[in-house]
């Protein structure tokens, strides 16, 4: 089965939360964990690295916590992967062009890569806002056709 990590998982439920209040309210590490219903070291190992991301601003202090560090409409569903799982693709030469040894006569890597380039643009569309449960969902304005083109028979 593929499928994305527990931690992108919960940064992406983690990101909701912040997004579902107003502006640039401040929460702290133990309030979104128990809100999220998350282990506190792991909903603080996630916010440093989307801190460190640029996601989330931090503010220290007694009143410190975390906030978005811009708009939920402005945040993809692929750029929050790309940042704690890291390049997205199904396979092998869909981020690492070259690192397989039968690339240059495998009879569907060009199919895969445009399935990769499908998946990626996909989640590039999805917003942070659309994930949010109050949003209204929009209309379906988009689609990505995918032709794959005939390939050579493997050898």
């Amino acid at each position: 089965m593929l499928r994305m990590s527990r931690i992108t998982d919960y940064g992406i439920v983690l990101l909701t939360h912040l997004a579902s209040t107003s502006g640039d309210e401040v929460h702290n590490a133990r309030a979104l964990a128990e809100r999220a219903g998350l282990p506190l070291p792991v909903v603080s190992k996630i916010l440093k690295a989307l801190t460190r991301e640029g996601f989330l601003h931090s503010q220290r202090g007694a009143r410190g916590g975390y906030a978005l560090a811009r708009p939920p409409e402005a945040i993809s569903v692929a750029a929050v992967i790309d940042a704690l799982e890291g390049p997205i693709a199904l396979t092998e030469c869909g981020t690492h062009p070259g690192a397989c040894e039968r690339e240059s006569r495998c009879a569907v890597r060009a199919p895969w890569q445009q399935i990769n380039r499908a998946v990626r643009d996909t989640l590039e569309q999805v917003r942070l806002s659309e994930l949010l449960p109050s949003a209204p969902p929009e209309p379906a304005t988009t689609s990505i056709p995918v032709t794959l083109a005939p390939t050579a028979p493997a050898d």
